[in-house]
């Protein structure tokens, strides 16, 4: 898949390309239908595959006081395309002055003139250009003129809900990782740097989910201190994991806390600290990928330190067993392939 970034300024022709445009945070089920769409149609018609999408994401331009939380970093999401066959991924920096652009230049000068669309698939409800101008009948309209075919892809709905984004992010913020993952056809999974919790993170603008040494090893739990490339994290809790290691080149089950840690009082930081299942090796400073796949409980207070470690035992034990289900969702790893 060939990567263009800044797209806006390219100046040579790309197409012939069955195109879609969107933000495609997340590569949810509704985003994956269109994009086995468009590499279907591509091959049909014997074009380019085609996905432009916006950097940074749009809301985080024009309403900056609320950015939404992404649900995949961009390495991710392109990880992510490039695993549905797409051949391009065009990515668009979004800016207040390009937010500024009119939808009929955006069509006729960038999808036609640059990218040479000839057909283009979007959502149902797709809005784009200044103020939202344009959306599927404009582009219906301006496909007649042009040359190109228009079509609108329908949302997927899930027990009658439509399957979006925002559905998503507010299952994770909750805790209901499973209604994330049916949502997004695999687990909610975070990539970062394990890190020794000296607060390193905070000095280079991370989102520094984790500032402390894990108190695991001490009582026999070794975890691993993650510093996210995230800021959406589900809500506290204990939760049955899968970790994948790239530089052993394996996934590992795992149970991952998040929270405060209530019974070890003095900082108020959230903490992601994971426990991997059989690993046995140090891994600070490399980069790994979490997965939460089932929420075994909330996050307690335990009078002490021992009966804190004898929960984690019966958490570990419980994560084991759920992970051993052939049922059980596998994510699907993205950090370094």
């Amino acid at each position: 898949m060939q990567v263009f970034d800044d797209a806006w300024r390219l100046q040579e022709s790309l197409g012939p390309t069955v195109v879609t445009v969107g933000n495609f945070d997340g590569i949810h089920l509704g985003q994956q239908r269109i994009l086995e769409t468009v590499t279907t149609r591509a091959s049909a018609v014997d074009a380019k595959s085609a996905v432009v999408t916006f950097e940074p994401h749009p809301l985080s331009i024009l309403r900056p006081e609320r950015p939404p939380q992404r649900l995949t970093t961009l390495a991710q999401k392109e990880v992510l395309i490039r695993q549905h066959g797409i051949d391009l991924l065009i990515n668009v920096r979004f800016t207040s002055g390009y937010a500024a652009t009119p939808a009929r230049v955006f069509v006729e000068d960038f999808l036609v003139r640059r990218l040479g669309a000839v057909e283009i698939y979007v959502g149902s409800t797709f809005g784009f250009g200044r103020q939202r101008e344009g959306d599927l009948a404009l582009l219906d309209t301006m496909g007649r003129e042009l040359g190109f075919r228009a079509i609108g892809i329908e949302e997927v709905r899930l027990a009658g809900k439509v399957v979006s984004s925002t559905r998503i992010r507010k299952a994770i913020r909750e805790g209901q990782v499973l209604a994330a993952a049916e949502m997004l056809g695999r687990p909610y999974a975070m990539t970062g740097r394990v890190v020794h919790g000296e607060g390193r993170g905070r000095e280079h603008g991370w989102p520094t989910l984790n500032l402390e040494e894990g108190r695991g090893r001490e009582h026999g739990w070794p975890t691993l201190n993650l510093e996210a490339d995230h800021d959406l994290l589900p809500a506290d809790g204990v939760y049955a994991s899968q970790v994948w290691i790239p530089e052993r080149g394996k996934t590992y089950g795992g149970v991952t806390n998040i929270g405060r840690r209530p019974t070890f009082p003095g900082k108020d930081d959230r903490v992601v600290e994971t426990h991997v299942f059989d690993f046995g090796r140090e891994s600070y400073g490399n980069r790994i990928e979490s997965s939460f796949v089932t929420r075994l409980r909330g996050e307690r207070h335990f009078p002490s330190a021992n009966e804190l470690v004898e929960q984690i035992g019966k958490d570990a034990a419980a994560a084991r067993e759920y992970l051993a289900r052939e049922s059980c969702s596998t994510f699907v790893p993205t950090l370094g392939l």
